[in-house]
């Protein structure tokens, strides 16, 4: 079974880097968007200081990095919509390829480009962006990562809900891209007004946000188990009830 999973996760990697636009979109252009808004951020300032302690500190890596996990989770949800349209997964039953491992494939994708997309960050950062340079590489990625994984259980949910393959990338964008404004990032929950934030506490995003500013920032783990808490359980309920509903038809 492992065997079958690593080939068709290398498969599923030279698939997606055959379609040239769809890699520039998922690697190149967060990497882009990295350097300009980190670059423009940092020019708003007289002193260097100021802009190491203000948005370009820890907000651009912070919201880039939303966005190569909310990017991958739309990828993700696009395709299990295809192959659950498509009776795809449906047929694997008569395989000994499990849907279950075809799914596990494509979330190892979207992990590994996403660690790939976060070292690329890092490298253009230390040309252009020099904030990245005295960041935690290694701890910041694993922190992606337990992020990404916890945003990809919402985009197993979301595939089993929406009907059709056709409005399954912009019902995505929809749910996951608001997320951000409420999220903590541009302003504190604590500033929010009531309602929403009681809206942001609900938001697995607002404890993505948390775990990515203070690991960026130099926190230690111990101070963010609460967080890592909050998104394993929304991986645990949004898994759950996908399979519920979805039934790896």
């Amino acid at each position: 079974m492992m065997r079958g999973l690593w080939q068709l996760t290398w498969i599923e990697i030279k698939v997606f880097l055959r379609e040239p636009l769809g890699a520039f979109g998922t690697i190149g252009f967060p990497v882009l968007v990295f350097v300009v808004l980190g670059r423009v951020a940092s020019l708003k300032f007289a002193q260097p200081s100021f802009a190491a302690g203000g948005f370009s500190r820890a907000g651009v890596p912070v919201l880039v990095s939303l966005l190569i996990a909310i990017s991958a989770v739309i990828s993700l949800v696009t395709i299990i919509s295809i192959y659950r349209e498509g009776g795809i997964l449906k047929r694997l039953r008569a395989t000994p390829l499990r849907p279950q491992t075809i799914l596990t494939a494509h979330v190892l994708v979207k992990l590994m480009l996403t660690a790939a997309t976060l070292g690329l960050m890092f490298l253009a950062g230390r040309r252009y962006y020099p904030a990245g340079t005295r960041a935690p590489l290694f701890s910041f990625t694993i922190a992606l990562v337990i992020s990404t994984w916890s945003i990809l259980s919402i985009g197993f949910l979301i595939a089993s809900i929406v009907p059709t393959a056709r409005f399954a990338q912009p019902i995505g964008a929809i749910i996951l891209y608001p997320m951000i404004a409420f999220s903590g990032l541009f302003a504190p929950v604590e500033a929010l007004p009531p309602v929403l934030q009681a809206v942001a506490r609900v938001l697995p995003l607002t404890y993505a946000v948390r775990l990515l500013e203070g690991i960026w920032n130099g926190d230690g783990w111990t101070a963010h188990l609460s967080d890592i808490g909050a998104l394993a359980v929304v991986f645990v309920v949004c898994t759950a009830l996908s399979a519920k509903v979805f039934r790896w038809e």
